[in-house]
């Protein structure tokens, strides 16, 4: 049977939130609507915490200096973070851990997405994986293996807090066993985003709506580990004239760093607070980057979010 998210829309619980950036390159301007839609939501009126996790899991996307430039860039900005911040390159053991405590709901996999690919046209999610290995391994002379999870039909439901309809995803039907541990030893995002998530409190999540749909597969986790479910905020994905979004990928540039240019940081925060829906004043009213945060702290309104999937931003 279908079920939704429970509701903790408890004023006395303080809200606990994180930004979670990959470091395969600095920081553009689609990353900073994400910090601050994050920060905010947390740090409303001073009510919460907010974490940084650097999500540095997948050694072969990072870009050498990026998570140091992306730490320096939040400092120049003002965001100020809760605690220590954790590379998810120091987790493999809680990672692991995590596999153990599941291990009558995983198995290893010797099929490689080039076979996959081969096998069926691409769906909505990429191809779904037709459970090849669920019984044995389809090839036993594969020399390295891959770790899914056992999927069911129970339809996945959550509501989302900006996107108005209620999503379901029947994972088994859709995207099929999913993989929680790579051929070459790493960790896959699915796991590795739930396990910290929990092991940091985490009860929102705020972030893009270009992830949107791997919700249910964090929540079918959640379950499976027995974790309790946060609560998601999806805002819109920025994207450019051509539909492209804003991403390392796409070649997005990095935002201003240089630290004498403290105008430039507050018309380009303002920015992203416009793109979240708040009307900020005009720049001229803050004298700083301080004034700004402070009014915003005291006027974020996450109901002010657009409820779409995109919008389009004309701020590079």
């Amino acid at each position: 049977m279908a079920r939704l998210n429970p509701s903790k829309n408890n004023n006395s619980i303080p809200p606990i939130g994180r930004f979670a950036p990959s470091p395969s390159g600095p920081l553009h301007f689609g990353s900073l609507i994400a910090a601050t839609a994050s920060y905010l939501a947390a740090k409303q009126k001073n009510h919460g915490k907010w974490f940084l996790r650097i999500e540095d899991v997948d050694t072969q996307r990072e870009q050498q200096g990026a998570s140091q430039s992306i730490i320096e860039t939040l400092e120049t900005y003002g965001f100020e973070w809760d605690g220590e911040i954790l590379y998810q390159s120091s987790q493999d053991e809680i990672y692991q851990s995590a596999l153990e405590n599941i291990s009558e709901h995983i198995y290893p996999c010797s099929c490689t997405r080039k076979y996959l690919l081969s096998l069926s046209a691409q769906d909505t999610y990429g191809y779904i994986y037709p459970g090849i290995c669920r019984n044995g391994v389809n090839n036993p002379d594969a020399k390295n293996l891959s770790i899914r999870v056992r999927t069911t039909a129970e339809k996945i439901c959550f509501q989302d807090q900006c996107q108005p309809d209620v999503f379901c995803q029947n994972i088994e039907l859709e995207i099929g066993d999913f993989i929680l541990k790579r051929s070459d030893g790493l960790y896959a995002y699915q796991l590795a985003v739930v396990v910290d998530d929990a092991s940091q409190g985490i009860n929102q999540v705020v972030r893009g709506a270009d992830i949107f749909d791997n919700t249910p597969r964090q929540i079918y986790l959640q379950r499976l580990l027995g974790y309790q479910q946060p609560d998601y905020l999806h805002f819109p994905t920025a994207v450019t004239a051509d539909r492209k979004k804003l991403s390392k990928q796409n070649h997005s540039p990095a935002i201003s760093t240089e630290k004498n240019l403290s105008n430039k940081k507050v018309i380009t925060l303002l920015a992203a607070l416009d793109f979240l829906g708040q009307n900020p004043p005009k720049s001229s009213d803050f004298e700083s980057l301080n004034d700004l945060w402070q009014w915003a702290f005291q006027h974020w309104n996450s109901d002010r979010i657009p409820r779409v999937m995109s919008q389009f931003t004309e701020f590079v």
